[in-house]
């Protein structure tokens, strides 16, 4: 009889455990339902969650990429504006150069610049006389000739290390190196993988936007008689400070 008792009570304290068990479970399904739906719903892109589908007709897009490099007023990535967009970056560059080529066939103060993979609306070079009128006048930048003789190593031989730079112009370009980063037409690319781990240099969207090209293949072809006369201009020079 008391093994039956201690039976019987061993069950009714099974039974009471279950009965427990049970009641936490479904206490905590509609807490993990919760959970399941917040990270199913974080998981949903933007379109899914607001219903954007984007612009539906090229005059849409051309709008669109309009309004953007308006508001930005600075170089926009092409990928983004896509993603953004929910358009292909092919169908993207296809109404930029739409836009371009309604700006020029307008004659308008306003152009559509390029700069690799980045887009940026700006005014028109001739239009420069009419804004300093009312608008702010910038600081005029004036390069100098050690200047801009660094400045063209590093465009044509990007990536580079200054001391690469130095090489070949003969002379220590700490300087001009220091003033070009400065102006934002140089920038610093990463590490060369060499001993000491120097660091590697190359030009900047301001550079392509100051001299008017959208990429680097761009940049005119080097004349190599320029280039000889260059050399002999660094050897004359590192001869007359050695004394030479």
């Amino acid at each position: 009889m008391q093994e039956e008792n201690i039976e019987s009570g061993s069950k009714g304290t099974a039974s009471a455990a279950n009965q427990e068990n049970i009641r936490t479970t479904a206490e905590q399904e509609p807490s993990r339902v919760a959970d399941h739906e917040a990270e199913t719903e974080s998981s949903k892109t933007a379109t899914e969650v607001d219903g954007y589908t984007g612009p539906q007709t090229d005059a849409q897009l051309m709008a669109a990429i309009e309004a953007i490099l308006f508001t930005m007023g600075e170089s926009v990535d092409i990928a983004a504006m896509a993603k953004a967009l929910n358009r292909s970056n092919k169908e993207i560059n296809r109404a930029i150069d739409s836009l371009t080529e309604k700006y020029s066939a307008e004659d308008s103060g306003i152009m559509i610049q390029r700069f690799d993979e980045a887009v940026q609306m700006s005014t028109r070079p001739d239009q420069y006389q009419n804004l300093i009128r009312i608008a702010k006048v910038p600081k005029k930048i004036t390069l100098s000739d050690s200047v801009i003789e660094t400045l063209s190593i590093i465009a044509y031989k990007q990536p580079i290390t200054k001391a690469e730079v130095e090489q070949i112009r003969g002379v220590s370009s700490d300087y001009a190196l220091n003033k070009l980063l400065d102006y934002d037409l140089v920038k610093e690319l990463g590490r060369k993988d060499a001993p000491g781990r120097p660091i590697l240099f190359g030009t900047t969207e301001q550079f392509l936007r100051s001299f008017g090209v959208r990429n680097l293949s761009e940049l005119p072809a080097l004349n190599k008689i320029k280039v000889e006369e260059f050399k002999q201009e660094a050897e004359e020079e590192v001869d007359t400070k050695l004394g030479i």
